[in-house]
């Protein structure tokens, strides 16, 4: 775990699909806060794909953490 003090603040606005499968997350991997599973799934996506910059002009709604199915946009795509 980081040592370093997390001293920049983020607000980021979710749909309640989007916070239940964070939640989920949470909970399934026994994380302390949503804070924490945000931090980590961060991780764990950036980790996927390596380290890459968003398209210019690329719209925020590109990336949602869920679908227009429902279902996470991993599980949509592959």
């Amino acid at each position: 775990m980081p040592t370093s003090k997390r001293l920049t603040r983020m607000q980021v606005m979710l749909s309640e699909e989007e916070m239940a499968v964070v939640d989920n997350f949470r909970f399934e991997k026994h994380m302390p806060s949503r804070a924490a599973a945000v931090r980590e799934i961060l991780r764990r996506g950036l980790a996927a794909v390596g380290f890459s910059r968003a398209e210019a002009g690329a719209s925020s709604k590109e990336f949602g953490v869920i679908g227009e199915s429902g279902q996470s946009k991993r599980a949509k795509t592959g």
